[in-house]
């Protein structure tokens, strides 16, 4: 059998719409989910990103974090019978606020996995909100303990092959580390992208306040040129995944760098599903 992913639902958050699509409905507020993915089928589990520490912690960015009981990082792998302890590696695609802040729930010797200029960037200061001292905090007593952090440089070696059929990529958008993985199934290749793309529909399918269809509306961030965010989404699109997987939207099925169908399931509320699996609809 090949490999399998798992949705992870880590709760939801509520913000200003604009943050997400450039342009799009400012100042009217916008709920979106907040995932991580379980990669099974290996000789051990993989948790690609763990989602934001509390519901407090949103509250720095101006956000609302919805996370309750059922969104708890154990009781997610526990739907699939994995323990933290189980886990053998924690990839992020980077350390923003949402996607670092659980780090703590798993031992030392389950290995975290970041581009080394992710963690650069995230102690550079030019961010500071959304690389919350906690997170951060945790990752340099991971430098500090040996076997419990793998630094890669993607932009200077290229993919790398973490295990049979996993491979990490330099992303080149959304932050300057930012990676992509890609997991080789049964089905095809699917990429866990982060945060490259937010919204399918009014980024990629019907871009918003955009000239044309191949003209991707980038985000509301602002760590990196536009150009170069454009670019990434492009890069994304036209990889040769069969399945793309953000971590705030349903992930979505793509032929010749268009998306031809999205994943069906409920959002919000607890997700469990296989990726791949049979419950598209057209896009």
């Amino acid at each position: 059998m090949g490999l399998e992913i798992k949705i992870l639902d880590f709760g939801d958050i509520e913000l200003e719409s604009s943050f997400l699509v450039l342009g799009r409905d400012c100042g009217r507020v916008r709920r979106v989910p907040v995932y991580g993915f379980l990669i099974l089928g290996g000789q051990y589990p993989i948790v690609v990103d763990t989602g934001y520490r509390d519901n407090a912690i949103m509250e720095t960015l101006g956000m609302r974090g919805l996370q309750f009981h059922e969104n708890m990082v154990e009781r997610q792998l526990a739907n699939h019978g994995v323990r933290p302890g189980d886990v053998r590696y924690i990839c992020h695609t980077h350390l923003h606020i949402d996607h670092a802040g659980k780090d703590d729930h798993f031992p030392m010797n389950s290995t975290v996995v970041i581009n080394r200029r992710e963690l650069e960037y995230s102690v550079s200061g030019l961010m500071h909100p959304q690389y919350p001292k906690p997170d951060i905090m945790h990752l340099v007593e991971r430098l500090h303990t040996p076997g419990s952090l793998r630094l890669e440089d993607l932009e200077m070696s290229g993919p790398i092959e973490l295990i049979p059929g996993v491979y990490l990529e330099a992303a080149e958008g959304h932050t300057e580390g930012s990676m992509n993985v890609h997991v080789d199934t049964n089905d095809g290749r699917a990429t866990i992208c982060g945060d490259v793309i937010y919204d399918f529909n009014d980024q990629i399918i019907e871009p918003v306040r955009s000239f044309g269809p191949e003209e991707y509306q980038v985000t509301g961030n602002h760590s990196g040129s536009k150009r170069r965010e454009k670019a990434a989404m492009r890069k994304l699109m036209h990889s040769g995944a069969k399945y793309i997987l953000p971590v705030h939207d349903k992930p979505a099925k793509i032929e010749a760098g268009r998306v031809v169908g999205r994943l069906d399931m409920a959002i919000p509320g607890p997700v469990s599903q296989s990726v791949p699996r049979r419950d598209w609809f057209p896009a």
